[in-house]
C-alpha cells in the first residue's frame, strides 16, 4: 500500500498557518529563507510566482529523499500602478503607502506552489480591493495598532484593515495570504483528502 501524501507548508507565517488548517489537511512548516528582490523587466505577477516557487523549491530541497513529500509554498503582495508594495520598514513607511492607496483599487497578487519530488503544480489568482478615502488621524490610528508590521502593503484585511476597505473582488483568503479555493486544488492533485480530521 502506497505512504500517504506527507504536507509541509514552507512559512512561518501565522496567518498561512490558519488558513491552510481550515482545509483540514495535515501539515508541518517548514522555515525557509529565500530572496525576495523583484527583478528589472519581471511583472508583478510572474516575480510572486517566481518567490512562491522559491519557497516551495527550497523546502523541498531541505527535505531530501522524502519521496512522499510535498511542500506548498505561497507569496502575496500588493501592487498599485504596477509597483509591487512589500512590507514596511517602519511606522512612516506603513502611513507612506496607507497614504497611497487612499481612495484608490490596487490588485493582490497570491500564487501557490506545490512542489513535489517528481512533479509540480501552480494556481494563483489576483484580487481587486478598494481603500475609503483615510484621512491623516485614520491613517496614524491605524499605524499605531502595530498591525501593519509584516504585512504586504501595510494593512491587513483579516484585521482592523478591514474597516478600511471599500471594496473587495476577488478571494478574501487571497487577500490575507493563502488562495483557499486554488490551493485546494492543487492539494487535490497530489492526491490529498481534504476536510478530513488532523488532530
Amino acid at each position: 500500500m502506497a505512504s500517504a501524501p506527507q504536507l509541509y507548508l514552507a512559512s512561518q507565517s501565522p496567518r498561512r498557518r490558519q488558513l491552510l488548517e481550515q482545509l483540514g489537511v495535515a501539515f508541518s512548516a517548514l522555515d525557509v529563507d529565500v530572496p525576495e528582490q523583484r527583478t528589472a523587466g519581471e511583472s508583478p505577477y510572474d516575480y510572486v510566482s517566481r518567490v512562491a516557487r522559491d519557497k516551495a523549491r527550497a523546502g523541498r530541497e531541505a527535505l531530501g529523499d522524502a519521496v512522499h513529500a510535498w511542500v506548498l509554498g505561497a507569496d502575496t503582495e500588493v501592487v498599485l500602478d504596477d509597483e509591487v508594495f512589500g512590507k514596511p520598514r517602519d511606522a512612516s513607511d506603513a502611513a507612506a503607502m496607507l497614504r497611497r492607496l487612499s481612495g484608490r483599487s490596487h490588485r493582490v497578487i497570491s500564487v501557490a506552489w506545490l512542489v513535489g519530488a517528481a512533479d509540480e503544480h501552480v494556481a494563483g489568482c489576483e484580487s481587486e480591493v478598494r481603500f475609503a478615502d483615510l484621512d491623516e488621524a485614520t491613517i496614524a490610528a491605524y499605524v499605531a495598532t502595530g498591525e501593519s508590521f509584516g504585512k504586504a502593503g501595510a494593512y491587513a484585511i483579516q484585521g482592523a484593515g478591514a474597516a478600511l476597505i471599500e471594496h473587495l473582488q476577488g478571494s478574501y483568503s487571497g487577500v490575507m495570504g493563502l488562495p483557499l479555493f486554488e490551493t485546494a486544488r492543487l492539494l487535490r492533485e497530489a492526491g490529498m483528502v481534504l476536510f478530513g480530521p488532523v488532530g
